[in-house]
């Protein structure tokens, strides 16, 4: 008998959770970010389950968008910090499903006055507690709630996530062409000043001429200086944007086209689509769900719990047992203040999601608005692109006629890189449209031309099933 109690107390002990530290080490945690490499095996094998890649040669040469979002799914630190976040909640619900403990009460007591039959009587108390009027189960309905909400949120990073890397993309992609573009430009203005030069000295022109043209080449200079100052800031920008550094990126290329988008979407079917499946709308939802659970939570605690005490004592001899039991009576406070509060955060959590919608739909309204200009300015900047090419292959002609000079070639070259830099910013302008309108809808524009085009309603409904 004297073995029962250490062997109760070490079945306690046993099923206790134990600290373990762990340290963060500012310096090691440094040292395994710059370690991320292009070619971690991690990374293959998150690319082959999610991307289907199969490829003989790893790491790939060249990265297209797809395969550059999934990267940054896998590296980038602010979708672990979402998971993390989930986690927490998830951990939440096991906490909200927990049962209140009985509570055990030992009262040792010694009567000094006598010894027969014996001075002692303890006594034994317990108390068993019986939640009342459902409480447990709202209290996990809203832990729940909350762990939805913790979910959608790890889209919506997911969705930020991609969003800047495409932004970081194209900037990066522009910028290499457009200092091409530039190099090719400055290139053919230097031309045109030693043309001009020699035409100077010759005293075919006067110096106004080709100081003009001069300035037109430092100008060109400077503006190709630029270009090569913003693809070199582009190159960090995109490794940050995939969860890297710059130095990760050294030897890989980027295949990014720029796509073109449906001709036909609607801002009503981008509406629908985003007002039934953005993440953060139902993100918003499970968190209005989360209130009007903790609402129902606070008015079950006006009903008081219900503890029953029962207990033994040993009076000098004499076994005692009794049975009690014990409510908390309600008079002077009916839990009116949390339900108060309650009630205050579900028209709280209502005005959130009233105004998330009201900023989506303006958000959409806004894109399908700007992707519509910028569609008119690209098909301006194609006639102009187009009308310039035009323009070298007759001035080509001409000099080889003997109707055009050298120098007229040269210019209608410089129209050509002034039309082709244009039609690039018209491009861009495009795309970050578009950028803006999967943003809005938190799809991708290829989704959208399939479910708000071809099947709108039947592919909506399809996707937005669980």
């Amino acid at each position: 008998m004297n073995r029962w109690p250490s062997i109760f107390l070490g079945v306690l002990l046993a099923g206790c959770a134990h600290f373990e530290p762990q340290p963060i080490s500012p310096a090691d945690s440094a040292a395994k970010l710059d370690a991320r490499r292009l070619d971690d095996p991690g990374l293959r094998q998150f690319l082959e389950a999610n991307h289907g890649y199969e490829a003989e040669r790893w790491p790939p040469i060249a990265w297209d968008f797809q395969a550059l979002t999934l990267t940054a799914f896998y590296f980038h630190p602010s979708l672990e910090v979402a998971r993390a976040q989930w986690r927490v909640a998830e951990a939440g619900v096991k906490t909200a499903g927990g049962r209140p403990n009985p509570t055990l009460g030992v009262t040792p007591g010694y009567n000094t006055t006598t010894l027969v039959p014996s001075p002692w009587f303890p006594a034994v108390n317990f108390d068993l507690p019986v939640e009342t009027a459902g409480k447990r189960g709202k209290r996990v309905t809203e832990a729940r709630k909350l762990s939805e909400s913790a979910r959608w949120n790890i889209i919506a990073t997911a969705w930020r996530v991609r969003s800047n890397l495409r932004a970081s993309l194209l900037d990066f992609t522009a910028a290499n062409k457009r200092t091409a573009i530039l190099s090719n430009q400055a290139f053919t203005q230097e031309r045109i000043v030693k043309l001009l030069q020699q035409r100077f000295d010759t005293g075919g022109i006067s110096r106004p001429e080709l100081t003009t043209a001069q300035i037109a080449l430092h100008k060109a200079q400077l503006d190709l200086a630029d270009a090569e100052l913003k693809r070199a800031e582009g190159k960090p920008r995109l490794a940050e944007s995939l969860g890297l550094s710059a130095d990760a990126l050294d030897g890989a290329e980027f295949a990014f086209e720029f796509p073109e988008p449906a001709d036909d979407l609607t801002s009503a079917e981008a509406r629908r689509v985003a007002l039934q499946s953005r993440s953060d709308i139902l993100g918003a939802l499970a968190d209005y769900a989360a209130a009007e659970a903790d609402l129902r939570l606070q008015i079950a605690k006006q009903f008081p719990e219900v503890h029953f005490n029962p207990g033994y004592q040993f009076d000098q001899g004499d076994n005692k047992w009794s049975l009690g039991i014990s409510v908390e009576l309600p008079v002077l406070n009916q839990n009116q203040g949390p339900i108060a509060e309650a009630e205050a955060r579900r028209k709280l959590a209502a005005a959130k999601f009233t105004a998330l919608q009201a900023q989506v739909i303006g958000e959409i309204d806004r894109a399908v608005a700007g992707w519509r200009a910028t569609r008119g300015q690209k098909k301006t900047g194609d006639a102009l692109l187009a009308a310039s090419q035009r323009q070298i292959q007759s001035v080509q002609a001409q000099a080889q006629a003997g109707a055009a000079d050298q120098l007229d070639l040269l210019n209608s070259f410089l129209e050509s890189n002034s039309a082709s830099l244009v039609q690039l910013e018209n491009e861009a302008r495009l795309q970050r449209a578009v950028s803006a309108l999967e943003d809005a809808v938190q799809r991708s524009m290829d989704a959208m031309e399939s479910s708000l085009i071809e099947q709108p309603g039947a592919q909506a409904r399809k996707e937005n099933k669980p």
